[in-house]
């Protein structure tokens, strides 16, 4: 008698059974792959964006330190009691403010420098002398 012959070959519309017949292996593998680089993107984005203000902040304090100098050589080396006075003095239009709106710090004496001063940002925390302050 003869034997019958099965056939073990099955056409990819035959194998779909269950939630990965629904979205099959490919699709699976496309997805995640499109998700991994859209997150991939977006990191990317949030460093820039972290690094255009740090770009930012330090043109900030740059300006506002030529101001300062200048009305150090207007008054004899004379440190200005507060940025008010700068303003005021017409060294500078406005107030300081760093890229996450905090205004800057002007300390004179400088701790660094006793004959000059210090100008600095807090940061994005906004923590006085935290660790990601700028100077």
């Amino acid at each position: 008698m003869a034997r019958a012959r099965t056939s073990n070959v099955f056409f990819p519309w035959e194998r779909r059974r269950g939630l990965f017949g629904l979205a099959s292996r490919a699709r699976v593998k496309l997805v995640v792959l499109v998700t991994l680089v859209l997150a991939f993107v977006i990191w990317i984005r949030g460093r820039e964006a972290n690094a255009a203000n740090v770009r930012s902040t330090r043109a900030t304090i740059t300006s506002a330190s030529n101001a300062i100098a200048s009305y150090r050589a207007d008054h004899g080396g004379k440190c200005p009691p507060s940025f008010d006075d700068v303003v005021h003095g017409g060294y500078a239009r406005d107030m300081p403010i760093d890229a996450w709106g905090h205004p800057l710090r002007l300390t004179c004496p400088g701790r660094r420098d006793p004959a000059g001063f210090d100008l600095e940002s807090d940061g994005p925390d906004g923590v006085p002398g935290g660790l990601d302050r700028l100077d």
